[in-house]
């Protein structure tokens, strides 16, 4: 045999060998990539679905259109979940009570703990191998790149009295938009039902005064109470303090909560500092001689309904109280 035959021949099988190799590679190589939801091992892109995107505190977000694993990091935000059909599958604890505010618990059977809202735990909730997490800037920002690589994450910006924009977002989140409308368009509806019925009512001045450990609030417009106060056209008395917020107050300033009528309530977590301070202003001459307190006019009211939970269904049930004290029927 020639040198150019014997090349030739050679040169065939080899490359014949190279090309079995490469679909023996192809054949053998890694599959696509999967991710377990709930137990599942199918594909990472059939899992997920359609997805869109969300606009919020942190940037841009593509979420899944139907997420079933969701994680939520604020109080009001676990609310939401609940007033829209969508049971998390981890939530942080409530500000007080074991771990849950007594008006969600019943619905928070089963929901795994995942800490406080200000230090979530973020192993537990990879643990969860969540869809869609949903968080606060105000409270999580630091964790923010540590929660986005655990799955899409959404903040919402602050957390003071504008609960409704908070809301609106969570529901786009859960590709829900159409429901949360519903379920904020039939608050509106009871609030003009209240304003309507209450008429004259609403010109007497009230103010709102929290107790808690070591120190005593007036809270002003920019609260979970100011809001609504101000959606209904509850008349407040005049303050010398520009603060939106609330005023930290001393018992020399207690005249400032002076109104025709006063809602108070305190924040005991459960070592007895919350209703301590209660105990210890209420006894004091100062408040006694208010004229709110001597006319009967100052009714203590849930601290998590009109204050600390700061949600959907809170914002229910107070409107429930306030048509309660006003003396009017729903």
């Amino acid at each position: 045999m020639s040198f150019f035959k014997s090349f030739k021949f050679k040169g065939t099988a080899l490359l014949s060998a190279v090309l079995f190799l490469s679909v023996g590679l192809a054949a053998c190589g890694p599959a696509e990539p999967k991710q377990e939801v709930g137990g599942s091992t199918a594909p990472a892109a059939a899992q997920a679905g359609a997805l869109h995107k969300v606009k919020h505190a942190m940037g841009e977000t593509e979420v899944p259109a139907n997420p079933k694993r969701v994680v939520i990091l604020t109080n009001e935000g676990t609310e939401a979940l609940l007033s829209l059909g969508v049971k998390p599958v981890g939530a942080v604890k409530s500000f007080t009570g074991n771990p849950w505010y007594d008006h969600i618990k019943a619905d928070m059977q089963g929901v795994t703990v995942l800490g406080e809202e200000g230090q979530p735990n973020l192993e537990l909730i990879a643990s969860l191998k969540p869809d869609l997490i949903i968080g606060n800037k105000l409270r999580q920002e630091k964790v923010y790149e540590q929660l986005k690589a655990i799955a899409p994450t959404v903040f919402s910006e602050t957390l003071r009295g504008e609960w409704k924009d908070n809301y609106r977002l969570y529901a786009e989140a859960l590709g829900k938009k159409e429901e949360g409308d519903k379920v904020i368009a039939a608050f509106d509806k009871r609030i003009e039902d209240f304003k309507t019925k209450a008429g004259d009512k609403l010109k007497q001045t009230v103010s709102v005064v929290r107790f808690m450990p070591g120190r005593t609030r007036i809270y002003k417009q920019d609260t979970f109470t100011g809001v609504i106060f101000k959606q209904i056209g509850i008349a407040r008395p005049a303050s010398p303090s520009k603060e939106t917020f609330a005023d930290e107050i001393t018992k020399e300033r207690l005249p400032e909560a002076e109104a025709d009528r006063m809602f108070y309530f305190t924040y005991e977590t459960g070592d007895g500092k919350g209703n301590q301070q209660e105990k210890e202003w209420m006894n004091d001459p100062m408040w006694k001689n208010l004229n709110v307190v001597k006319s009967n006019k100052a009714t203590q009211v849930n601290d998590a309904i009109w204050n600390t939970a700061g949600g959907v269904k809170a914002a229910n049930l107070m409107l429930d109280d306030l048509y309660k004290f006003y003396d009017i029927k729903q």
